[in-house]
């Protein structure tokens, strides 16, 4: 978590923007003066200037140095409103927002892009992170199947609304989903704090780290260590065939495998064998029958995403597991979507979006109508 004020702010923007535009940065080293910038100082204004652009990406519409500020706390950066409207007058320069009268800002593609591709080693890890912290953020009570739940956003071309249903019916009466409730918006409309841009349709799905939350509020510590691709032969996993580390990665491993087409979905369902998106945990050896009485009660309530529970220090499915620890692999929520995507439907995807009340969630067959 970074905190900066004002104080450090006017440091970094008088010394560094003006001193670097003038070029004077070059004269002092060339006379040999001794000058000390702390590296972590430009991080802290880079790092600022990329949650800005954050910030602004989440909204479609034009967002003022006041709500600006208000909502990097979430990224644990405090900003008085004039502090950032100096950076938002840095991002103009730069090509990343553009100034919509007195309304506020709005983030460009140049702005979007530069979020793809900026800070990809303080990215490292990050997905481990965001996972912790959003199990913990869970709050789905198994009895009454209220409170939040972590949902993935995807989005695929709304003329291809009726296809990608069709490819999705047997998927959702499959065991490789987490569960049979979803949410779909038009085109403008709002799944949590996520607008579905101008022609798509979005589509919420269960993400499988609400398993990893309704464990840690069960008193059961799980750890994500993998995502891969399964290969499923009689309806039963047989290996993994592909795995990434959520520890080093920078990405969700899951959202890579579909864009890189290694799915087959659909033969997994209608042929019993074929290659679907999961993940691989581990829990304490001493919490198995706790959590295996879990997945009996998660199942009863239609969240199915335990494929197998593993035995204490064994491996499961060719991967070992730690010291008193036992493996637990999960379904990966996207399945249903890597489906769309393997029938040539372009789909983008973004796994662990938002949070979202799982009591308002629709039933995959009440969408549809039967």
């Amino acid at each position: 978590m970074i905190l900066i004020n004002d104080k450090l702010f006017n440091f970094c923007y008088k010394f560094i923007y003006n001193y670097l535009n003038l070029g004077l940065l070059n004269f002092f080293r060339q006379d040999k003066l001794t000058l000390k910038i702390n590296d972590e100082d430009f991080s802290i204004m880079n790092k600022t200037m990329i949650s800005i652009l954050k910030v602004l990406e989440k909204h479609d519409d034009i967002l003022g140095s006041k709500e600006i500020s208000e909502e990097l706390k979430f990224y644990g950066i405090d900003l008085t409103e004039r502090t950032v409207r100096y950076h938002l007058k840095t991002l103009d320069e730069k090509g990343y927002t553009e100034i919509c009268g007195r309304k506020g800002r709005k983030i460009t593609d140049k702005g979007r892009d530069e979020l793809k591709f900026s800070f990809v080693s303080s990215k490292v890890g990050f997905v481990i992170s965001k996972i912790e912290a959003l199990a913990y953020l869970t709050t789905l009570n198994l009895n009454s199947l209220e409170g939040d739940v972590i949902l993935n956003i995807s989005f695929f071309p709304e003329k291809n609304y009726k296809e990608a249903i069709k490819i999705m019916k047997p998927i959702f009466t499959s065991p490789f989903i987490m569960s049979d409730r979803l949410i779909i918006a038009k085109s403008g409309e709002m799944i949590g704090d996520i607008s579905v841009p101008k022609g798509m349709i979005g589509i919420g799905t269960v993400c499988s780290v609400t398993i990893n939350g309704i464990f840690l509020k069960s008193g059961i510590p799980i750890t994500s260590r993998f995502g891969g691709v399964l290969e499923v032969e009689n309806s039963s996993p047989k290996r993994f065939i592909s795995l990434i580390s959520y520890e080093g990665s920078s990405l969700d491993p899951l959202e890579i495998f579909i864009s890189s087409k290694m799915t087959n979905v659909i033969s997994a369902v209608k042929r019993k064998s074929g290659r679907i998106l999961a993940s691989f945990r581990e829990i304490p050896a001493v919490s198995l029958e706790e959590a295996k009485k879990l997945q009996t009660t998660m199942s009863a309530k239609g969240i199915h995403g335990i494929l197998i529970i593993g035995s204490p220090n064994k491996p499961l499915l060719e991967i070992d597991v730690g010291i008193d620890r036992a493996g637990v692999v999960i379904v990966g929520g996207l399945n249903p979507i890597a489906a769309i995507h393997e029938s040539g439907i372009p789909t983008q995807s973004k796994a662990m979006s938002t949070l979202y009340d799982y009591s308002k969630l629709s039933k995959f067959t009440d969408i549809i109508g039967g």
